[in-house]
């Protein structure tokens, strides 16, 4: 890249140099000048005293002796000096004994110098006797014309401007050689090597270090420059990494590699286009494992996700040609494929049922694994792959409570899994007045401090005749009913009033997390009920934490935004929950007004040596840290779990390997256990 002569550093240093060096020059050259006319002003006195001191004794002896011839001489030796106009020798108020005048010398040069010399200047000496009399004669008088003075003045004027202007154009010159040498040209190459940086691997080719300019600024601008372009290269291939693993995670499950919920949505919905060309069926599989839960409690997740693990590779060995296979969430799997009959539906079923048949081995245990699953067929039991996905998952919960391990078709149980689920509804509504419903807490730790900084209030419903509900049914089941609302409310009271209660027994520091659902974050007295609660019991700012998940948010991200804002404005902060699981981008979380993200547990809770789930939780911590929001990770189990979180970064932590959530009134022991450095298991946790 070539720069044009007229885009030169050293040209525009050199048309700033110049005009300033010629504005010096003139004035120094007016004081100069100026110093010349004080001097001239002096030659002119001196000379004429001189020539009067000259021509002193002559004219004394003339006017003695009155000797007019005498005087004449005198009178006219003075005007040998070319700048005498005038001269006189006489006694004032008599006849002079002799004068003579010429005219001024003319030349243009006169309106200048007269203004600075006058047209003439007069001068006399008394002529007297000798000492000690002294008697007076007269007077010697003479006129100078300044005119010859002028002339010289202004030559030497002349001379001293051309002088200075010829020194000032050598020194702006070499002035602008030494720009040049100096400045412009390392500079040039650096450009040079400045336009072959690729940019996509700006440090692969650092710019040379200029000989001669090691130590100087130029020298240490390099090195920045340098050290500069190698972390803008580090960073660009840590943000690369961070949005392919973020594609990776909105697209794949990170345990087992298959299509996750939104991809397999996709999926389906081509399978569904592509049984309209070919005029067949489809047939949609919701396979749900029965008690996996127990599983992860009796062996730890690690166990749970080997055996997942084992699971999908027997699946796919045992149902060979299936057109789409996916994991919707936790122990649920789904299938796609395109049928003639219902009978392959069934015996795909059959299928994938009998892949559970054999014992699975992970490390020293044995684990027998049974599913429910549920079928829905296209066309006849839904037009879109939301109702088939949404129906089949109905159809499976069915089985589940039907005495498991078996499938169904959508068709015949669809009504009676309605009326569960409408008693079910029913029973909820009822369940805070029967006192069925209750909270438990779980530990959050700080890792700064490793203190108990907070805990989360987790809603429990032990039915009369159900026995435990899981939050995942009655949850879904209260938003559907509209019931979520007064739920909602009862448990931010509740939590509240428990949190009051610690602070007034001395754990002021501790903070207060609840979830809110999508229905509540729409209510548009929220934050007014937010803060009258923070009010009431007395809570300081910042005291009450509410996570939010991604789906929530997505339904109506303005109107979610807004709420959210309204939120932090009254003082509660805002954790986003679950993060990986839902829709999230990298722009769309800039909008959100978060101060915390939430790691959910599957990724935490996948971290070992056998999977590539490190990198991707570590990208997920570099993403929360570049947007300057807390990262708290969910579902930490293990010591090893715990080290890789905190060495990335994380703020805080919560899972099992710290507490189980426990009730209200153990919380106290447990956070003096943990002040003291003593083993938590000494509180005994609730089951749920």
């Amino acid at each position: 890249m070539k720069l044009s002569i007229r885009h030169s550093l050293s040209l525009k240093l050199l048309l700033v140099a110049l005009p300033t060096a010629l504005l010096v020059g003139l004035l120094l050259g007016i004081v100069q000048i100026a110093y010349e006319a004080r001097q001239v002003r002096d030659q002119i006195q001196t000379d004429a005293r001189q020539t009067l001191s000259m021509f002193r004794d002559p004219a004394t002896q003339a006017m003695y002796r009155l000797d007019d011839t005498m005087a004449e001489h005198v009178t006219r030796g003075l005007f040998k000096h070319p700048s005498i106009r005038e001269a006189y020798i006489g006694t004032p108020g008599e006849q002079p004994l002799s004068e003579h005048a010429r005219p001024l010398l003319s030349g243009s040069t006169r309106l200048l110098t007269d203004r600075l010399f006058d047209k003439e200047q007069r001068f006399s000496i008394r002529l007297t006797g000798e000492p000690p009399v002294e008697e007076y004669y007269g007077d010697l008088r003479i006129a100078v014309d300044t005119a010859p003075y002028g002339q010289k003045f202004l030559k030497n004027s002349a001379f001293i401007l051309v002088s200075l202007l010829v020194r000032v154009l050598i020194l702006v010159l070499a002035l602008y050689l030494v720009y040049h040498w100096i400045l412009t040209r390392p500079l040039s190459r650096l450009l040079n090597h400045l336009a072959a940086i690729k940019p996509g691997l700006p440090g692969h080719k650092p710019l040379p270090l200029l000989k001669g300019h090691e130590q100087n600024e130029l020298g240490r601008w390099i090195n920045t420059a340098n050290q500069l372009l190698a972390s803008i290269e580090q960073n660009t291939a840590l943000r690369e990494e961070a949005i392919s693993n973020l594609q990776r995670i909105s697209q794949h499950d990170l345990l087992t590699g298959l299509s996750n919920r939104q991809a397999f949505h996709g999926q389906l919905e081509w399978t569904l286009s592509e049984a309209d060309r070919q005029n067949l069926s489809v047939a949609v599989l919701c396979l749900g494992l029965d008690d996996f839960k127990s599983i992860n409690e009796q062996y730890g997740y690690q166990v749970g996700d080997r055996l997942l693990l084992k699971l999908v590779t027997r699946l796919r060995a045992g149902c060979p040609g299936v057109d789409g296979f996916g994991r919707l969430g936790g122990d649920r799997f789904a299938l796609i494929k395109l049928i003639r009959q219902p009978d392959e539906a069934a015996e795909l079923a059959h299928a994938a049922l009998d892949a559970l048949d054999s014992p699975f081995s992970v490390e020293q245990y044995q684990a027998h694994l049974s599913a429910s699953i549920g079928i829905t067929l296209y066309p006849e039991d839904g037009q879109t792959a939301d109702q088939l996905m949404q129906r089949a998952e109905q159809t499976m919960a069915l089985v589940k409570t039907q005495g498991h391990s078996g499938y169904k078709f959508y068709v015949a149980s669809v009504d009676q899994d309605i009326r569960f689920r409408r008693g079910l509804a029913k029973d909820l509504r009822e369940a805070l007045r029967r006192q069925e419903l209750y909270l438990v807490y779980q530990p959050q730790i700080d890792y700064a401090s490793q203190r108990i900084s907070g805990v989360e209030a987790l809603l429990r419903w032990n039915h009369p005749v159900h026995g435990f509900i899981p939050p995942d049914v009655f949850i879904p089941l209260a938003e559907r009913t509209g019931s979520i609302v007064a739920l909602g409310e009862w448990v931010l009271e509740q939590a509240c009033s428990q949190l009051h209660t610690w602070y007034a027994s001395g754990y002021t520091s501790l903070r207060m997390a609840i979830n809110l659902s999508a229905v509540q974050l729409q209510q548009e007295n929220l934050p007014a009920f937010i803060q009258s609660l923070l009010l009431r019991h007395g809570i300081p700012p910042k005291r009450l934490e509410l996570e939010v998940t991604e789906t929530a948010l997505m339904e109506d991200v303005d109107t979610a935004v807004q709420t959210l804002r309204r939120l932090r404005e009254v003082g509660a902060l805002i954790a986003l929950d679950d993060f990986g699981t839902g829709y999230s981008s990298l722009a769309y979380l800039k909008r959100l007004p978060l101060d915390k993200i939430k790691i959910d547990k599957s990724f935490v809770q996948d971290l070992s040596d056998e999977k590539d789930d490190a990198p991707l939780v570590r990208a997920i911590i570099q993403l929360g840290k570049s947007l300057n929001k807390e990262l708290i990770a969910e579902g930490v189990e293990t010591d090893l779990q715990e080290a890789y979180i905190v060495e990335q970064g994380c703020d805080e932590g919560q899972g099992y390997f710290y507490s189980k959530p426990i009730p209200a009134d153990q919380i106290p022991a447990v956070i003096e256990a943990r002040t003291q450095g003593l083993p938590i298991s000494r509180v005994m946790p609730v089951k749920h």
